[in-house]
């Protein structure tokens, strides 16, 4: 490996520890609360080693957001996107959004939920990145909830949008409690309210 090659996958690797660290302390502290010497502190690096990963506070949170979707999409999404079609796969996104409380990937419950609740009064390119993630998460779970009435899982009459948002609180219920009460049964009662209301056992 030539040296210059060398630099850049050090580089690389030194940007991925920053990010998981500002992840997991904007999931406590906020997006908003994201310091340059606590995230330092954080990846026992110096204030300069950070700073040189970043041009401002705004790059930070921008990749930040960026590093919580790959998570995201890596721990929540794919095993959805390879259980059976339909309401296997709105069942396998539940279950594995409550793993992913469950193991604590990140102190603070899910970074979306967090993150859209702080930056959803803040217009700018921050927030637009939460929205557009939400945004396509909310367009997933339609198309499972679609698929499912399409295959007669669900009754004709089910509407997508309305089954997408009725999980989309369930899974969001699961996440404020877990984070409030620190209590594992929580997520067993949501798994059995998104069965109950998708009607599988």
């Amino acid at each position: 490996m030539t040296e210059d090659r060398r630099s850049r996958v050090d580089g690389a690797r030194t940007r991925a520890v920053i990010l998981r660290e500002s992840v997991a302390m904007a999931t406590i502290d906020g997006l908003e609360g994201l310091s340059i010497g606590n995230l330092a502190k954080a990846a026992g690096m110096s204030k300069s080693g950070v700073y040189a990963h970043f041009g401002s506070k705004q790059d930070l949170q921008l990749a930040t957001v960026e590093e919580a979707g790959r998570i995201f999409r890596e721990e929540v999404v794919a095993p959805a996107l390879v259980a059976p079609a339909g309401v296997g796969q709105l069942v396998a996104l539940c279950d594995a959004f409550c793993e992913h409380l469950r193991r604590r990937a990140f102190p603070g419950g899910c970074f979306f939920a967090g993150a859209a609740l702080e930056m959803g009064t803040r217009p700018g390119p921050v927030k637009d990145r939460v929205a557009a993630f939400q945004g396509a998460l909310m367009e997933l779970i339609r198309q499972f909830a679609d698929t499912a009435i399409a295959q007669h899982e669900l009754a004709a009459d089910e509407k997508p949008e309305l089954v997408a948002f009725e999980v989309n609180g369930i899974i969001l219920a699961a996440d404020t409690t877990y984070v409030l009460h620190d209590d594992p049964g929580v997520l067993e009662v949501a798994r059995h309210v998104i069965r109950r209301r998708l009607g599988v056992s």
